[in-house]
Order: structure tokens, then C-alpha cells, then sequence
């Protein structure tokens, strides 16, 4: 997801928060005012009315999501308003802090993960780290986007030229999407109808080309890069 709204610091701002606990999205509203001089804050209890309201607003300068709530799941979310309202980035407020909810989070789009812990200072450093068009992720899970997949290891050891990312073919920009999803080799394998054994060869390709070390970092790359639709 391209991260193109920047509003210099201080002046105004439009924040959606999209959470389904009524409590946490006052006491959210109440920070937020930190955030500008002139804060407008919007919230919604569900991912399809927050949709709503972005496709409505194009003065949307950040969504603030919840990953656990009814009718569409989090994920799922973060990939809807990347296609429907590109541009504005799109930071996970969870109360999980597990690296694979971070990794399919990051990978599906997003461009941080604050956990509902985080203090509240703190909370507003990271947002105004992603509105700058950073990438913030707490250090304690930093090894979620850090550490490397096998293919990784793999396509390190490898001999012989580095590919570019342009080079990759049209399988492995396949195979790089459903990747990018949050999929793992064997479910791509199905998708694709392919062997696992080639689709491993493909994401150490990916891999490869991208200079990453593990699939969140290929996602995030792959969408700096524009490979993905």
C-alpha cells in the first residue's frame, strides 16, 4: 500500500479509527488530539463501515484497525483498504502481539503494528513515524519482519548473479502476490497447480531478486517496488 498522503506536523489531520470496543475508541479519540493542532477523529465499530467512510473521504489522512472484529477479519480489511482507498496508510491497533500476526499484517499491506499496550507518547511517535512514510513496528517484535525464512538461507547460499527484481517472471510475480497474502508454499502450490518444490524455487527466487530475508520483508519490498496490483 503506497503511503502518498503527508501532512507536514501541526497542522490538520483526518484520522479513522476502526475498532469495535467503544471504550478503547474514546480513550483512542483522546490521544489522537496529540497527534495535529486540528485532529478530526472518525471511528466505526466494523471493517465494512470504515470502508464506507474512506471510499466517502478523500481528505482520509490514516486508519487506525483493530484486527479481531465482527463480520470481516483484519486482515482481510487491511487488503480491502489498500484497493479501495489507496494512499492512505493503514496501522494495525491489536491487542495480539504475536510475530505471525505482525508478519501477515505487514504483508497484507499495513505499515505498522501498535499494540493496544503501547503508551501513549509512544503511540503518537509511531504514527507520526508512518505519516513521515516509515514503517513502524514495536522493537520487541522487530525480529518478526528481521529474522529470516529458509528460502532465504537458501537463496543466500546460492551461487551465481543476483537477479533483478525486473527479471522476475510472470509465475514468480504469482507466486510473490499469493505470498504477499500471508500463504504458505503449500497452499500457493494449490492455487497454482504446482508442486511445492517449485514453488519453494520460486520464492527463493523472489527472495533473491528482492535482496529480503523473509516474506514480510519480500511483501513490503515488492509493494514499494510496485510488483503488486
Amino acid at each position: 500500500m503506497a503511503n502518498q498522503k503527508r501532512k507536514p506536523e501541526g497542522k490538520s489531520m483526518t484520522v479513522l479509527i476502526v475498532d469495535d470496543h467503544p471504550l478503547f475508541r474514546e480513550g483512542l479519540k483522546q490521544v489522537l488530539q496529540n497527534l495535529a493542532e486540528d485532529t478530526e477523529v472518525l471511528a466505526e465499530s466494523d471493517a465494512q463501515a470504515g470502508l464506507a467512510v474512506a471510499k466517502a473521504r478523500d481528505d482520509l489522512d490514516l486508519v487506525l484497525l483493530d484486527l479481531s472484529m465482527p463480520g470481516m477479519d483484519g486482515f482481510t480489511a487491511v487488503e480491502r483498504f489498500g484497493r479501495e482507498a489507496p494512499g492512505v496508510p493503514v496501522v494495525i491497533v491489536s491487542g495480539h502481539e504475536e510475530a505471525a500476526e505482525v508478519r501477515r499484517a505487514l504483508s497484507c499491506g499495513a505499515l505498522g503494528y501498535i499494540p493496544k499496550s503501547t503508551p501513549p507518547n509512544t503511540l503518537i511517535d509511531a504514527l507520526r513515524l508512518v505519516l513521515g512514510g516509515g514503517i513502524y513496528v514495536p522493537p520487541v517484535l522487530l525480529h518478526a519482519v528481521q529474522d529470516p525464512d529458509p528460502e532465504a538461507v537458501e537463496a543466500q547460499a546460492e551461487s551465481g548473479e543476483k537477479l533483478a527484481p525486473e527479471n522476475l517472471t510472470g509465475r514468480q510475480i504469482d507466486v510473490l502476490g499469493l505470498l504477499a497474502q500471508g500463504l504458505s508454499n503449500k497452499l500457493i502450490a494449490r492455487d497454482l497447480d504446482l508442486s511445492e518444490k517449485t514453488v519453494k524455487a520460486h520464492v527463493t527466487a523472489v527472495f533473491r531478486a528482492l535482496g529480503v530475508v523473509n516474506r514480510t520483508q519480500a511483501a513490503l519490498e515488492a509493494r514499494r517496488l510496485g510488483l503488486l496490483k
